[in-house]
């Protein structure tokens, strides 16, 4: 079985001005993060593709697309988007048969009510999805503060239960909770990869502990994650240090406030730096502002982000 460790990028998606996906685009962004020494994967219909807006069969030809680009080069993570747990495991099975090489779960909207409470809801929606597939499985770890959260206890329940989960996403986004989780899976019978999705505390988590890093982020500063991973991992704090300085202040301008347009962003940067020919979105994402569009110019400046 696939395991994940390092760099996994979740790409972008580029749209046509008429907002159907822009498959030249789109390869031409994968190819610039494959070329990338140190990519270790790529995610696809995830929070960065913009996989709420994608219907299933626009799900499934953008996977088709990311397997052609990617051809075995690094493994392709799709994700599992879905509030139904059977539905959810007819998208692992469907997404098995195109050639993914492991799954990224979604929690299900319906935790939103209290699932905290039932920890026994987080295995019961991850479990028929494993049954439904022998492909290895990336348990996604919400905020702390959000609803659809996997407490310690969930976690360590669906990680030790479901033989397919060998890795978690953890955007905790909450310091404390996330070394709760690292200690709670470090001590399991089995391996399980820890891969931070704090894109705004990076460099913190790496310390703390992990093995790789999962985010939509890294669409855009995929280079400067892997020398923050691979400086971390010689424990050469100064380097690693260097180099978050000059992540954070973009990752700062990408994710503020709303950060509902943190991928928006992302894409307009790409844009901005002449990788993608346009960052059209699809509602109910708007276009950013013109003093955005300003913001983001400045920080990618500072970070000294490469221009396509």
């Amino acid at each position: 079985m696939v395991s994940f460790q390092g760099v996994i990028p979740a790409h972008l998606l580029p749209f046509t001005e008429d907002l159907q996906i822009d498959e030249p685009n789109l390869r031409r962004h994968l190819r610039a993060l494959l070329d990338v020494e140190g990519v270790a994967g790529i995610t696809t219909n995830a929070h960065a593709s913009e996989v709420a807006t994608l219907t299933a069969d626009e799900q499934r030809r953008q996977l088709d697309i990311v397997v052609d680009e990617v051809a075995g080069r690094v493994p392709v993570i799709s994700g599992v988007y879905q509030d139904g747990t059977a539905k959810a495991a007819r998208i692992a099975a469907d997404a098995e048969a195109a050639g993914a090489d492991g799954l990224l779960v979604f929690p299900s909207v319906v935790f939103e009510g209290g699932a905290q409470l039932r920890p026994e809801m987080a295995v019961g929606h991850y479990a028929p999805i494993a049954d439904a597939t022998s492909l290895p499985m990336v348990a996604f770890v919400y905020p702390a503060t959000s609803g659809l959260r996997l407490d310690t206890d969930a976690l360590v329940r669906v990680c030790s239960e479901i033989d397919n989960v060998v890795a978690v996403k953890e955007w905790s986004n909450d310091i404390i909770a996330y070394e709760r989780n690292l200690r709670a899976l470090r001590a399991l019978d089995k391996p399980v990869s820890v891969l931070s999705s704090f894109s705004r505390s990076l460099l913190a988590s790496l310390v703390l502990g992990a093995d790789g890093i999962l985010s939509g982020h890294g669409s855009v500063v995929v280079d400067l994650q892997v020398e923050l991973f691979q400086a971390v991992e010689k424990q050469d704090l100064t380097e690693a240090r260097r180099v978050w300085d000059r992540i954070q202040p973009f990752a700062e301008a990408c994710y503020a406030d709303p950060f509902l347009d943190g991928h928006n962003r992302m894409k307009l940067a790409l844009a901005q730096l002449g990788r993608i020919d346009a960052a059209h979105v699809r509602p109910p994402l708007q276009p950013v502002s013109d003093t955005e569009r300003a913001t983001l110019r400045a920080a990618a400046e500072r970070a000294e982000l490469p221009r396509g």
